[in-house]
């Protein structure tokens, strides 16, 4: 086969002949070398980089262990059923649900599209058209693509002064066709937490499902409110809330993919299942959308959950706070910037202060970022940083550089906002 892969070298997609182990690491290695330095604490997203060298080595040893394993079928490796039974418990446990209701799943976008599936799914069941869903304005995109994929409206409702989703719009949007309402806690834009309580009154009040999606602050804000961080009630102690999201691959620490969706009881779980006999190879299940799924990442939650503990997680818990007051402190020091808004949780933005004398162009501080080898992610209202515990370690370096970045001023380079993309 002579097709390459642009920007690749020269060479057939499928060799005629194969590679030593040596020379395809050796290429691996190479392709690599424009990659983000993540390790370094450069990159702001993507990576919830601890620093701990223990950790990262056990996580490599139980991936290794688990690389060949299949949890299409959990009677074939139980150990994999138990570990997927006490990952999702463990979770549930952390934000006040009940055992045994919820799945594991690939990422918070998988997590995402059950929860709108199983939500729609038990709507109808009940006779309601179940066609539509009100989401914040800021959250995540995944809603957008579970409403595409499931053909249903996904509504998206404006943001009040403080940036939060406007509850009163949303109830003015609610119609006979709604069937879910969904807040934020934390949103990803601008780490602001929705008003889940009013959202899920308002939920409860109408009769309608609620979910919270807790992507990011899952596995982070129940430490955080141990240390006594003051911070809203956003989980199952509300009554009006049926439904959660909570990725263990970004403050829980694990390798990727790996979330939870969970549900307020047993019973509504089951509506997520899918069973299907109509073919002659044996009754087929699925907890989520994925049929075969890799056992290293279940595998990998569970071990991680085992090896921190309460104490591991509250220590990077306090490291993670002390950076993000840091951060957000210092980017607020620097004449001409502001972060934006009143941000609960440390996934913020920040961009050029409205109230200072001159605006400063925050795409020139974004390059000028980039070409001191940082990694800061572009919004639409500008840069953004999202916190990990290493980052406490080089937050006297970024302060310095991003002092220097909004002094030299200049004209930016036109690179767009992303989050995603495809290549």
């Amino acid at each position: 086969m002579s097709q390459t892969t642009p920007g690749a070298p020269d060479q057939p997609l499928i060799p005629t002949a194969g590679s030593p182990p040596e020379a395809v690491l050796a290429e691996i290695e190479a392709a690599r070398t424009s990659d983000a330095d993540w390790r370094a604490g450069r990159t702001f997203s993507l990576i919830y980089n601890t620093g701990d060298h223990e950790l990262e080595e056990l996580l490599e040893e139980v991936s290794r262990r688990f690389l060949h394993e299949n949890a299409l079928n959990p009677f074939a490796f139980p150990s994999l059923r138990r570990f997927e039974s006490e990952v999702v418990d463990a979770t549930a446990e952390l934000l006040h649900g009940v055992p045994r209701a919820g799945t594991l799943t690939s990422g918070g976008t998988e997590s995402i599209l059950m929860a709108v599936k199983t939500s729609r799914d038990i709507a109808r069941a009940e006779g309601r058209p179940a066609t539509n869903l009100l989401v914040p304005r800021s959250a995540h995109p995944a809603f957008a693509k579970a409403a595409h994929y499931l053909d249903v409206e996904e509504r998206r409702i404006g943001l009040g002064d403080d940036l939060r989703v406007d509850v009163d719009a949303m109830a003015a949007a609610i119609d006979e066709g709604t069937f879910l309402l969904v807040g934020s806690a934390p949103c990803y834009p601008y780490g602001l937490i929705d008003d889940i309580t009013s959202i899920s009154e308002l939920a409860s009040s109408r009769d309608l499902l609620c979910h919270v999606d807790s992507c990011l602050g899952g596995w982070m804000l129940p430490w955080w409110e141990r240390l006594g961080r003051d911070q809203p009630v956003f989980d199952f102690r509300l009554p009006g809330v049926t439904s959660m999201s909570a990725d263990i691959h970004k403050y829980g620490y694990t390798f990727k993919g790996a979330s939870t969706v969970l549900y307020r009881s047993r019973e509504m779980v089951r509506s997520q299942y899918f069973f299907f006999e109509g073919w002659p190879g044996g009754m087929y299940g699925s907890p989520a959308a994925a049929g075969a799924r890799p056992a290293a990442p279940i595998a990998g939650a569970w071990a991680v959950i085992r090896h921190l503990g309460e104490e591991g997680y509250l220590r990077f818990a306090r490291e993670t706070l002390q950076a993000f007051d840091a951060y957000r402190g210092g980017i607020e020091s620097i004449e001409g910037l502001a972060v934006t808004g009143d941000p609960d949780f440390c996934s913020f933005e920040f961009g050029p202060d409205p109230e200072a004398p001159e605006e400063i162009d925050i795409g020139a501080v974004g390059d000028f970022m980039d070409d001191r080898g940082w990694h800061v992610d572009r919004q639409q209202g500008g840069l953004h940083l999202m916190l990990s515990p290493f980052h406490a370690r080089v937050v006297d370096e970024f302060l310095s550089d991003l002092s220097e970045a909004v002094a030299a001023g200049g004209t930016g380079r036109g690179r767009e906002a992303t989050y995603g993309g495809v290549g």
